[in-house]
């Protein structure tokens, strides 16, 4: 469009209520999460730091006028093209091979939901809540560029059903992440035209009674609807979106477990000096090592093997900054592509001022493919290096007692919790197979590479899980540790984390259902409630 797109100015910010800040300028949430949270784009660039609140939450739409203004001048720009003998692909076309053929205008619009109908072929299991919610949301946000002929009615029609948390049913199989995810977004459309089915407040229903319920008229798509709705990354963008912001919370549990094994394992802190890692100044790495130094600051157990004979630890405890570190640099560099992905118009055929209409590529997933399939190789590592601490743990080394209980023979302590984890990191070793190498030409030869990459977003996110796993599980093991270290005390930081774990698992002294506690470990970590107590008296971690 010939006018300045505010989109793409990063000195702005999209408008997203924080949560409350107390005195020592901490974030604290009273907010219950079922109650949405109202954000505004088409104004300025969404970023994930601000999608953290966002994470499993309602969420209203506000667009200010100027994206509107953008999105009408698009829309009459179609009109137009819509009733022109002059093709213009999507629009008065039809799609992908079948380009050459002209539709006559009285039939445009039925080519718009027959194009969404038809797409709808999507298999599996269905794409969690949080996902679809952003889905929808980028969706929109991509939109409100202005660069896609959608209708100001359309639009919000979509916005009424994030509105209303009414969220369709998109199976997580079916997008070659060619023309963007067609499957996927196809099913996102299906309930804004009456079809399909959804969930609402965590009920399954059909998409007519779902809007019938909400007060929610369903959208008559116009000319290039259906394919500006269908056409993009959205699907493959929320994934990573979600992946990314629960990643960031996972890097500051992993350096507070992991200094919770090493001081349980009496390791040494010489490997987290500053001077060596300024050494080899790798951002990850340093983050780490402070993380770790200042987790372990006033350790009395740190304290009584000061000038011990062992001179160097297992590289599971030696190497966290190395290994921790470079997890944390490929997301860097991850979080920067997605929210570049995130602000961006991914459709086809864009639209401009002067009546033009051109067509291109910005659908192919290759960008986020390659980043989730790299995210998914340094996610891994967190489980991979955490599972051999685990091991440390339970193998006898340092005075405590094998598998973690004193009385081992009639109880085989937390033994099977190790085999778990091993488990779980060797999943991952298959899932990390990279999907962005893989191509399948679609459409007749017109698709004639594709990206794979919801393919790679969707096994991230499996990944994503059984890291966290393999973190509660390494969590659950070094709480008892430290339980065997009394009365030697550890340093404040540790033992608060220590004492949040405590308030959900009791330490255990015979054999019991390990798998209870592994499950509450778990629900303990992606709580947060340990890195806020952790915070609440350290400060701020990386």
């Amino acid at each position: 469009m010939g006018h300045s797109d505010p989109l793409t100015n990063t000195s702005n910010r999209a408008i997203i209520p924080s949560n409350m800040t107390n005195r020592n300028g901490k974030r604290t949430n009273h907010r219950n999460q079922n109650d949405p949270i109202k954000i505004a784009i088409g104004a300025s660039p969404i970023t994930l730091a601000q999608l953290d609140d966002l994470l499993g939450r309602p969420l209203k739409i506000d667009i200010p006028d100027d994206a509107w203004n953008r999105v009408e001048r698009s829309s009459e720009i179609v009109e137009r093209l819509a009733q022109s003998s002059k093709p213009a692909y999507g629009i008065n076309t039809g799609f992908g091979l079948l380009c050459k053929e002209r539709i006559p205008p009285d039939q445009v619009r039925e080519l718009q939901v027959n194009l969404v109908v038809s797409h709808a072929v999507g298999t599996g299991a269905l794409a969690p809540p949080e996902v679809v919610r952003w889905m929808m949301l980028f969706k929109m946000h991509a939109l409100s560029h202005g660069l896609s002929g959608i209708s100001r009615d359309t639009l919000q029609c979509l916005g009424s059903l994030l509105d209303a948390d009414i969220l369709p049913d998109i199976p997580t199989k079916g997008s070659l992440g060619a023309s963007g995810d067609l499957a996927p977004l196809a099913h996102m459309v299906l309930p804004m035209i009456g079809l399909g089915r959804v969930r609402l407040r965590g009920e399954s229903l059909s998409a007519k009674e779902a809007l019938k319920r909400c007060g929610v008229t369903p959208a008559a798509l116009g000319p290039k609807e259906g394919l500006a709705l269908i056409n993009g990354t959205q699907f493959m963008c929320a994934y990573a979106a979600v992946i990314l912001t629960r990643a960031k919370r996972i890097a500051k549990h992993a350096d507070i477990v992991a200094a919770l094994s090493l001081d349980a394992l009496k390791g040494s802190d010489k490997p987290f000096d500053n001077r060596l890692h300024l050494a080899r100044p790798h951002p990850g790495a340093i983050e780490t090592a402070e993380n770790v130094r200042s987790l372990l600051v006033g350790s009395d157990i740190l304290a009584t093997h000061a000038n011990c004979e062992r001179v160097q630890d297992p590289y599971s405890l030696r190497c966290i900054p190395q290994v921790h570190g470079a997890s944390r640099d490929a997301m860097r560099h991850a979080e920067d592509v997605v929210e570049r992905e995130v602000n961006s118009v991914t459709d086809n055929p864009l639209v401009f001022d002067n009546d033009e209409v051109v067509s291109g590529g910005l659908f192919h997933g290759q960008p986020l493919a390659i980043v989730l399939d790299y995210l998914a190789i340094a996610l891994s590592e967190f489980a991979s290096i955490s599972e051999r601490r685990t091991y440390l743990l339970l193998s006898g080394v340092e005075e405590l007692p094998v598998f973690l209980l004193k009385d081992t023979g009639l109880n085989s302590g937390f033994m099977m919790t190790q085999y778990t984890a091993a488990a779980l990191v060797s999943e991952n070793k298959g899932l990390c197979t990279p999907a962005s190498v893989d191509s399948i030409p679609s459409s007749n030869g017109q698709e004639d590479h594709v990206s794979m990459g919801a393919r790679a977003a969707v096994k991230c996110l499996q990944i994503l899980d059984n890291v966290e796993t393999v973190l509660a599980i390494e969590m659950l093991c070094a709480a008892q540790a430290m339980d065997l270290r009394a009365p030697l005390k550890s340093s404040t930081g540790l033992q608060a984390a220590h004492r949040t774990i405590r308030q959900d698992i009791d330490v255990a002294t015979i054999d019991r259902e390990f798998g209870k506690d592994i499950a509450k470990s778990l629900e303990l970590l992606r709580s947060q409630r340990m890195l806020r107590a952790v915070e609440g008296v350290l400060g701020s971690l990386h």
